[in-house]
């Protein structure tokens, strides 16, 4: 089936494209949520106006996700979780965490818009991506802190190793 997209679609299409999908995945995921609409001649004649409306508000979008990547650059967010002995977490930071740590520091970023592939589980300073827009991704450090100074701890055990060997 055809349809035309209202919105972005991951691995499917951006707003605008006329995409040729099965017609299970129209009929039950992307017409009842109003992502797509299907392509008649009538709504291809409409979706030509949709897509100059819809340039136009990629333009702000865009313009407002780089004014939000000059704030979120210089951002540092600290976690505290138990380790063990080498920097292993025993629980985890996801991309929830990340996003209710964003919003008590005032930004309001979707769980969904940060790719943290996998959790963090270990010690140390992490980059994050943050998509913000299709074209605008920011980087947000993610320090993640042993209770009680354990950070320390995993750092001083190499040098502890190399006495050992010698």
């Amino acid at each position: 089936m055809e349809v035309i997209l209202k919105e972005d679609v991951a691995n499917v299409g951006f707003r605008g494209d006329v995409v040729k999908v099965a017609d299970g995945y129209a009929r039950n995921f992307l017409l009842p949520r109003k992502l797509a609409m299907q392509a008649t001649a009538a709504n291809k004649a409409v979706i030509e106006q949709m897509k100059v409306a819809a340039a136009r508000r990629s333009a702000t979008e865009k313009a407002h996700a780089e004014e939000l990547l000059a704030k979120l650059e210089p951002v540092v967010l600290s976690f505290t979780r138990k380790s063990g002995e080498h920097g292993h977490l025993f629980g985890s930071v996801t991309s929830a965490d990340v996003a209710t740590e964003l919003a008590a520091q005032g930004f309001d970023i979707e769980r969904r818009k940060i790719q943290l592939g996998d959790p963090l589980k270990s010690l140390g300073e992490f980059k994050v991506p943050i998509r913000l827009h299709r074209e605008v991704t920011a980087r947000v450090t993610v320090k993640v802190i042993g209770e009680a100074g354990e950070e320390a701890e995993v750092a001083e055990e190499p040098a502890a190793e190399e006495a050992k060997a010698e």
